[in-house]
């Protein structure tokens, strides 16, 4: 269907001071824990990382107290040709102009509408099964297919039941979304910006139902990291770097993406010629890491190469992105909501190279005007952007802090408590905190792996 085009929990993880809760337990449901549905479609990893963030969020804030199942429902519950959307988005993806022409296409009222009445006339039957059998006290849309039939359904069970289950969504989108994102009958729609706030205004989310706090981000970065790893040249000598070499990290989102190998070349040339030829031997000023995420073949290929003299730091898939932010001065990476978001909270400057045409558009305006950032789809301009960063101490230091300005590590612990305050038995009045070494637990939540 064309609708597909528009298509370890953190165990051990310690916070580094006590943040403060509004409260600290739900009232029981008759001695039941309450249950919380979150739909998402696994079209990219950013959904079911945030949904995965706010699984973890409310243990920590309410321990115990809440079952979360995160379920891709248009996989699961859809009927051919919707149980597809994955494959599609996956096949579009690495098709930018397809893309781009049917995401476009979708924005239009009157095609959206009608493909939304269409998908509702052969899916809502499914969902309202599944909707029903799921017996949930709250739901949470953190995708954009997911609020036009889950909220027809609530309508239609409220109708007929005295249980009236809130219905919230979580955009996963930084600076720019799809019209899908935003339905006026949600209880609650949070955005990370100003700028998605005034786009649901536009399509109808009335004021009292917006709130902004930023993106649900996962549990590494909740906090600054403390212990003895602490400040830049500890976290590098943790991760086995040059402990005063400024470091520049080039990363391919996680499956790869974003010709990273081409990328990484180019950068890796042009701080060779800029800091280790001639008479500019300073050898240690400069490192490149480079994330490869789950492309083996560009790993392969990084670590094979000549680098010359410049130190450089190859990994694949790895769970360890908030200490390599930390470890940095600055970041190559495409557009993607989730690693800007990050990004910001590490206060790194963000070359971006690439991005998803549609909703991340936005995010490269979301950079440029915030000060902290630039944008080039060309090897050799991202390479002499960099390069001249780190060689400008004060503009480095300038951006940073300007990055440092848009992040905000406690969004997902505000959105969390929202959420939760809005639930049937909402949580109890308590000027509890977490205490400083709180560990976040999951064994009360399903999170099925992504098929992705």
């Amino acid at each position: 269907g064309i609708m597909a085009a528009l298509a370890a929990a953190a165990g051990g993880i310690h916070l580094a001071r006590a943040l403060p809760v509004a409260s600290s337990a739900l009232q029981e449901k008759k001695g039941e824990k309450q249950k919380v549905l979150i739909l998402l479609s696994d079209t990219g990893g950013g959904h079911r990382a945030s949904a995965k963030a706010l699984v973890d969020a409310f243990e920590v804030l309410a321990p115990g107290k809440v079952e979360a199942e995160v379920v891709d429902v248009w996989t699961d519950h859809a009927p051919k040709p919707f149980n597809n959307f994955v494959k599609n988005y996956q096949y579009l993806a690495q098709r930018p102009l397809q893309w781009r022409l049917l995401y476009s296409f979708g924005r239009w009222g009157p095609f959206r509408r009608s493909t939304n009445e269409w998908t509702n006339f052969k899916c809502n039957k499914p969902f309202k099964t599944f909707i029903e059998e799921s017996d949930a006290d709250m739901i949470i849309s953190v995708h954009p297919l997911c609020q036009f039939i889950p909220l027809r359904v609530l309508r239609s069970l409220r109708k007929t039941s005295d249980k009236q289950v809130p219905f919230v969504t979580v955009v996963t989108d930084l600076a720019s979304a799809h019209p899908t994102w935003f339905h006026k009958d949600v209880d609650k729609c949070f955005v990370a910006t100003e700028e998605l706030a005034k786009m649901a205004r536009y399509h109808g989310v009335t004021e009292e139902k917006i709130s902004v706090h930023g993106l649900p981000i996962r549990p590494a970065f909740w906090s600054p990291i403390t212990g003895d790893n602490k400040g830049k040249p500890g976290i590098r000598r943790s991760l086995g770097l040059d402990d005063e070499a400024l470091a520049v990290l080039v990363v391919g989102g996680g499956d790869g993406v974003g010709g990273i190998a081409k990328v990484a070349k180019s950068i890796g040339e042009q701080l060779n010629a800029d800091f280790y030829s001639g008479d500019k031997g300073r050898n240690g000023d400069v490192q490149m890491i480079v994330i490869c995420g789950k492309n083996e073949e560009a790993k392969a290929d990084l670590k094979s190469h000549d680098w010359g003299s410049l130190s450089v730091h190859v990994e694949g898939f790895t769970d360890k992105m908030s200490e390599f932010m930390a470890a940095s001065d600055c970041i190559v990476t495409k557009a993607g909501p989730g690693t800007i978001t990050e990004a910001n909270i590490r206060g790194l400057p963000i070359m971006l190279s690439s991005y998803l045409p549609g909703q991340e558009r936005g995010n490269v305006d979301f950079v440029l005007k915030g000060g902290f950032g630039s944008f080039s789809k060309n090897p050799e301009v991202i390479a002499k952007t960099v390069s001249g960063w780190l060689q400008d101490e004060e503009s480095l230091e300038k951006m940073s802090d300007l990055s440092s300005k848009q992040g905000n590590p406690k969004a997902t612990f505000q959105i969390a408590q929202e959420i939760l305050d809005m639930m049937p038995s909402s949580p109890s009045s308590s000027s509890a905190s977490l205490p400083a070494a709180a560990a976040v637990s999951s064994s009360s939540t399903k999170i099925p792996q992504a098929t992705a």
